[in-house]
């Protein structure tokens, strides 16, 4: 999926003896977005922009390790073992010298001839490294400017994490003319730099430039066209995160304190095998629990009391994402936590006063078929019509931000109603649920509408998958094991006239390690092009029945 952005000129920070000018610069494509105002709250800002810069250049999945030297010891260490050979052979060692050397000679030459190229090509990728990183990043942050705040958001290259970082009016002071929406900006590693630089005895002043928004005229050399081909996965892992965002889920408020001990223990130990969870263990009234896997270790929050109801135990990977969190700690008052439940997507609300940072985590950070993703949350909920939807979508960009209650009254409308037009804008990417002052905000993602059929599903297998819940066609059961936390499904799925058999286990990491089913997809491929729609079904049943 492409997308294009016109700059006119670089987002740039200027620093002068007694003062700092933050400009970015916005895309001219979009209709006018703009704000100025001083920061008032310099420390916090910077520490908090410096963590969406975390989220910008994420990047988890596995690198396998660069064994080019050790192959290469190993082809020198092959040819001495030869020689070792035949040593005692005159003849057949005659004939190997003279054939080296004819091969060294033909390397020799290919080495000439394609030295000027990888030369080339290693100094051009050392130049994009260390002195334009940003080319390396795929997708500038968008910003929202909205009546009561200035709201960034980013993904993460591993398509894993969420970055949201909100700033009120009363972050700033001498606040100018600004314009309501959102557009993309210009950002790049040079940035990040320069945001180290603030410092809270220099006024700071912060804008979305508006003079990025005049007539361009020829060819303007300060306008400056990008177009990023976004792979559809980065996309529709966005819109699931927004759309996770709006779900009911248990929350937790947890002291600072308490997250610097989490990042305590992932700092200091390293696991090696599996599972590798983090288990919030939660009481009404008691101090909050958490342990950490494989290692069992649990790590008590005294002073962070659990205020919901009924007891939970949930379960949620990719832990060393909150590392994300670290330059927070000291700036924070409390971490509001939001878990959606075990395997689930959770969010870390960091309240900084004025300031919030929302960091959104999927599942997992590999988001992969053997998760069986998330995209059963991108299912329409309540059905609304295209009329009744419009006029709630319109109704929310008068307003630009407000509660689902307060719009269902404004409107005559039944609140599930509202909800559903709100889900199915969230959905594509047109709102967002603010879980810091809990309101639905209008924000475009893109310029133009998203290809929502192209995006809900990654394949037919989930499409299917999604229609036999629907349906009510997929029965099953589970048996946990006490031993190693694994866990078998069993059930079946009817599907026409057929009544498909499917099992399958998950390890303690919630993996699929094991499947069967008597379709002809799984016959004919096992698990080598991922599961059947018939496994989907049963593990997406499961993750419903457990979550209800």
């Amino acid at each position: 999926m492409e997308f294009e952005y016109a700059y006119r000129g670089n987002s740039a920070v200027e620093h002068r003896g007694d003062r700092t000018e933050l400009s970015f610069s916005p895309d001219t494509k979009r209709p006018p977005t703009y704000f100025t105002g001083e920061l008032r709250q310099n420390v916090a800002f910077r520490e908090a922009i410096s963590a969406l810069h975390s989220v910008v250049v994420s990047d988890l999945r596995f690198k396998p390790k660069d064994k080019t030297a050790y192959k290469a010891w190993a082809a020198k260490q092959e040819d001495a073992d030869l020689d070792t050979l035949f040593a005692q052979r005159q003849q057949v060692a005659s004939r190997l010298k003279t054939m080296r050397e004819e091969l060294a000679e033909l390397e020799r030459q290919s080495a000439r001839r394609m030295g000027p190229f990888f030369e080339a090509r290693r100094r051009y990728f050392n130049y994009l490294y260390e002195k334009n990183r940003d080319f390396w990043f795929v997708f500038d942050p968008v910003i929202t400017v909205h009546p009561d705040e200035a709201f960034f958001e980013c993904f993460s290259q591993d398509e894993s994490s969420y970055g949201r970082l909100g700033a009120s009016y009363e972050v700033f002071q001498n606040v100018g003319e600004f314009s309501c929406g959102t557009t993309n900006v210009d950002y790049s590693s040079v940035l990040y730099d320069e945001f180290q630089k603030i410092r809270s005895y220099k006024k700071t002043r912060f804008e979305v430039d508006p003079t990025g928004f005049t007539t361009q005229t020829g060819e303007d050399a300060a306008y400056k066209e990008v177009k990023i081909d976004l792979p559809d996965s980065w996309v529709r892992g966005f819109l699931q995160v927004n759309s996770a965002m709006s779900l009911q889920a248990t929350r937790v408020d947890l002291h600072p304190m308490d997250v610097h001990n989490f990042l305590f223990v992932l700092k200091r130990r390293k696991e090696k095998k599996g599972p590798r969870s983090m288990r919030y263990r939660l009481a009404p009234g008691q101090p909050v629990k958490v342990v950490f896997e494989p290692w069992n270790l649990e790590v008590p929050c005294p002073r962070s009391i659990f205020q919901g109801e009924g007891t939970h135990d949930i379960r949620v990977w990719g832990r060393r994402r909150l590392l994300i969190l670290e330059r927070l700690v000291p700036v924070a008052k409390r971490f509001t936590v939001h878990l959606l439940g075990s395997g689930m997507p959770s969010f870390y609300v960091a309240d900084l006063g004025d300031l919030s940072f929302t960091l959104g985590l999927s599942g997992w950070t590999a988001n992969d078929w053997s998760t069986a993703g998330n995209f059963d949350l991108m299912a329409p909920r309540t059905q609304v019509d295209e009329f009744t939807r419009r006029r709630v979508f319109d109704a929310l960009k008068e307003t630009w931000r407000e509660q689902p209650d307060a719009l269902a009254a404004r409107l005559g409308l039944d609140r599930a109603t509202v909800l559903g037009a709100l889900g199915a804008y969230t959905q594509a990417g047109r709102a967002i649920w603010d879980l810091n002052k809990g309101v639905y905000r209008a924000r475009e993602l893109s310029r133009e509408p998203l290809p929502m059929e192209k995006l809900r599903f990654s394949n037919e297998r989930e499409e299917k998958a999604t229609r036999f819940l629907e349906a009510k066609a997929v029965m099953v059961q589970a048996q946990p094991s006490n031993v190693d936390g694994s866990l078998e499904l069993k059930g079946t799925v009817r599907e026409a006239s057929k009544v498909q058999r499917a099992a399958l286990r998950l390890d303690g990491d919630q993996r699929m390690v094991f499947a069967e089913c008597t379709c002809n997809f799984f016959q004919q491929n096992k698990l080598f092009k991922g599961p059947c729609e018939h496994l989907l079904a049963l593990r997406l049943q499961h993750s419903k029945s457990y979550r209800t």
